[in-house]
C-alpha cells in the first residue's frame, strides 16, 4: 500500500482516541480551557451521562472573532509558541488537540465573546483547512462549548461507554477533583436538568474548608490537619487526615502539582512512608495536598492525559514531601480542648464541671515499671498540686489552694480504671477514655526510637559473610552507594561483576533475612535514590519491644500512675494512635453525654 497523507477527519479521530476516552474526558479538556481563560465561574450541563449533551460555559476572557475557526483546527493554541515554553508550562491545556478531536466525534458548537469586543460569534462542526463560517450570536463575555451526540459517527467507540449512571459518576468525580484545587472558581454541575453541585468561589480558608466538607464529608475535615511547609522553591500545603481516619481503599487521595491533579509513584511512596509508623495495616491514608514548584522543574508533557509528571530532581521532592508530612503527623497528640459549649436547656440544668480526681485507691501495688526512664513517683507531687477544686469562675482552668490559676491539661484528670483496660478521666469538655496498653505502647515506642537514634547505629560484624548474587546494575548501585549503606549499618563489598558480600549489619537486626534486606535496599535506591528500609526494619523491632514492654491488660494502676500516663501522652509525638494505627483515646463531650440522657429536650 502506498504512503498517503491522511485526511483531516481521520487524523482528528485518531487524536480523539487519546484525548476523548469518555464524556468525562471531554469535560476535563473543556473545563481546563475555561480555567486557562481566567474564568471565575464555570457552568457544566449534562444530559444522559454526557452522551446526548455536554455544555460548558464560562466567564473567561473569551475568543476573538477572527480566532474562532482557528480554535477548532489541530495544533492551534495560545499557550505555547516555542520549544522553550514546553519546558516551563503553567497552563492546564497546551497541545491544541482537544477541540478538533472532540469535534471529530460529535456535533460541536462554539460560541464566544472576547472581553474587548461588543459582539459574540459562533462556529459549528469540524473545521477544514479553509475554515468555517462565523455567525453572530448572543452571548456575554466568555465562552460556551456544546458537544452533542458524542461518538455518533464512531459507533464502535460508543459501545464501550458504560451506563448513564456510571458515566455521570466519572464526570462528578472529575468536577470534584477540579473544585478541590480551584477554590477561586465557582462550579455548577447540572445533570438531566437537576442541579447536583453548586459551589461558589472561595475567598478565604473558612470558605475553602466549607467546600472541602461538602465534597469530602465533614468527618474528613474534622479529622484533618492543615499543613503548610516551604523549603527553597518547594511549597506543600493542604490537609492530611489523622491516621485514625484511614480508608479501606485509596479513594480519598488528592495530590496536585502546580494545581494539576497527578498520580505519581514517587509522591505515593513519600506519603506512604510518612504514614508508615502510624497507619493500621492494610489501610490507606486520606489527604488533599498541593505541591508548588517552578514549572521548569517538572515535566507535565510525559503522558497524553497529563496525569503523570516527571520531576527534574525527584529525590529532593521525595525528601521534602516525606519530611513535611512526617513532621505534621508527629504532632498528633492530645491538644487542649475547646471550652465547653452549653446546650439549650433549662437554666441551671447542668452545673459547670467540678474536676475532682476522687479519693486515692486503697489497694496499693508495686510502682509500675514504665521503661521510659521515668518513675510514677516523680509525678506524685505534681499530681497532688494539680488536684483542682474546679470553680464556676472560669471554665477551662482550676485554682489551687494558693489561689493561683493552672490550666487543666488536655486529657484532664483520672477518675477510675475500667476492667483493667481503660482509664476514665474528666476533662474540661467531658469524659476521656484511654486505652492504657495502646497509649503506653506508643510512649514506650517513641522513647525507644529516640534513644536508638541518639545512640547511633551499632554494627554487628557477621562471622561468615553472606554472598548475594545480583545483577550487574545492582552491583554497580551497591558500589556507588557503599558509604551510604555503611552509614546505616550495612557493610557491603563487591566480590565480582555480579556478586556482593554482606559483612556487617545493624546489631538490632541480628537474625534478620539479610539477603532480602539488601535486595530491598537496592530496589529502593534504584527507584528513589535513597532508602528508609533499614529504619522501617529497626522500627518494627522497636515496636515489638515496646509492645512487650508496655503495661498489660488487667494491670491495676493507682491514680498517680494513671495521671503520669495521661501527662506523658500529652508530651509524646503521635500519641493519638498506637504503633498499629489504632486510636489511643476518645472523648465524649458534655453535649454528647446530654444527648444520651435526653437532657435539655
Amino acid at each position: 500500500m502506498p504512503i498517503r497523507r491522511l485526511p483531516n477527519q481521520l487524523v482528528n479521530q485518531i487524536a480523539a482516541g487519546e484525548v476523548v476516552e469518555r464524556p468525562a474526558s471531554v469535560i476535563k479538556e473543556l473545563v481546563e480551557n475555561s480555567l486557562d481563560a481566567g474564568a471565575r465561574r464555570i457552568e457544566i450541563e449534562i444530559e444522559q451521562g454526557g452522551t446526548k449533551l455536554i455544555k460548558v460555559r464560562d466567564d473567561g476572557v473569551g475568543i476573538a472573532q477572527q480566532e474562532l475557526s482557528l480554535a477548532l483546527s489541530r495544533h492551534a493554541t495560545s499557550k505555547v509558541s516555542c520549544f522553550g515554553d514546553l519546558e516551563s508550562i503553567s497552563s492546564m491545556g497546551f497541545r491544541g488537540e482537544a477541540l478538533p478531536s472532540i469535534g471529530s466525534v460529535s456535533r460541536l458548537r462554539l460560541v464566544s465573546r472576547h472581553q474587548d469586543h461588543d459582539s459574540a460569534y459562533e462556529v459549528e462542526g469540524e473545521v477544514d483547512e479553509a475554515g468555517s463560517e462565523r455567525k453572530p450570536a448572543a452571548h456575554p463575555q466568555g465562552t460556551t462549548v456544546e458537544v452533542r451526540d458524542l461518538f455518533y459517527n464512531t459507533p464502535a467507540r460508543r459501545k464501550f461507554l458504560r451506563k448513564e449512571k456510571t458515566e455521570f459518576g466519572h464526570i462528578q468525580a472529575l468536577v470534584q477533583r477540579l473544585a478541590l484545587v480551584r477554590f477561586d472558581v465557582g462550579f455548577t454541575l447540572v445533570h438531566n436538568r437537576r442541579a447536583v453541585l453548586t459551589l461558589p468561589p472561595c475567598d478565604n480558608r473558612a470558605e475553602r474548608e466549607s467546600r472541602i466538607g461538602e465534597l469530602l464529608g465533614s468527618v474528613f475535615l474534622e479529622s484533618a490537619i492543615y499543613l503548610e511547609e516551604q523549603a527553597g522553591d518547594l511549597t506543600i500545603s493542604g490537609w492530611v487526615a489523622k491516621p485514625t481516619f484511614s480508608r479501606s481503599q485509596a479513594d480519598m487521595q488528592y495530590f496536585y502539582v502546580n494545581r494539576r491533579m497527578v498520580r505519581d509513584k514517587l509522591v505515593t511512596h513519600a506519603v506512604r512512608q510518612a504514614y508508615q509508623d502510624v497507619l493500621f495495616h492494610g489501610r490507606h491514608p486520606a489527604y488533599l495536598l498541593f505541591l508548588d514548584l517552578e514549572p521548569r522543574k517538572v515535566d507535565v508533557n510525559v503522558h497524553p492525559t497529563k496525569h503523570e509528571v516527571r520531576f527534574r530532581d525527584a529525590r529532593s521532592v521525595h525528601d521534602f514531601l516525606f519530611r513535611g508530612l512526617h513532621r505534621v503527623l508527629s504532632q498528633t497528640r492530645p491538644q487542649t480542648p475547646d471550652p465547653v459549649l452549653e446546650t439549650s436547656g433549662m437554666p441551671g440544668d447542668r452545673a459547670k464541671p467540678e474536676l475532682n480526681p476522687g479519693v486515692e485507691s486503697t489497694k496499693r501495688q508495686q510502682p509500675l515499671n514504665w521503661r521510659i526512664n521515668e518513675s510514677p513517683s516523680g509525678y506524685q507531687a505534681g499530681f497532688e498540686a494539680q488536684r483542682p477544686a474546679f470553680t464556676e469562675d472560669r471554665v477551662g482552668s482550676s485554682k489551687d489552694e494558693t489561689g493561683g490559676d493552672s490550666e487543666v491539661p488536655p486529657l484532664g484528670y483520672p477518675l477510675a480504671q475500667l476492667h483493667g483496660i481503660y482509664i476514665l478521666a474528666q476533662s474540661v469538655s467531658g469524659l476521656v477514655l484511654v486505652d492504657m496498653h495502646a497509649a503506653h505502647e506508643r510512649i514506650t515506642y517513641e522513647r525507644f526510637k529516640q534513644t536508638y537514634r541518639q545512640g547511633g547505629i551499632i554494627k554487628q560484624p557477621l562471622l561468615v559473610p553472606v554472598t548475594v548474587a545480583v545483577s550487574v546494575s545492582e552491583a554497580d548501585l551497591a558500589e556507588a552507594n557503599r558509604e551510604t549503606l555503611a552509614r546505616i549499618g550495612m557493610e557491603i563489598d563487591r566480590l565480582g561483576r555480579d556478586s556482593l558480600a554482606i559483612r556487617g549489619i545493624p546489631a538490632l537486626l541480628q537474625g534478620a533475612d539479610v539477603e532480602r534486606l539488601l535486595r530491598d535496599l537496592l530496589a529502593d535506591l534504584a527507584e528513589h535514590g535513597e532508602s528508609r528500609r533499614l529504619d522501617e526494619e529497626m522500627d518494627a523491632v522497636l515496636a515489638t519491644m515496646a509492645c512487650h514492654g508496655s503495661v498489660r491488660a488487667n494491670r491495676q494502676l493507682t491514680l498517680e500512675e494513671m495521671s503520669a500516663l495521661l501527662r506523658e501522652m500529652e508530651r509524646t509525638e503521635r500519641a493519638d494512635q498506637c504503633n498499629h494505627g489504632r486510636p489511643t483515646w476518645v472523648q465524649l463531650s458534655m453535649h454528647e453525654l446530654d444527648r444520651f440522657f435526653l437532657r435539655g429536650r
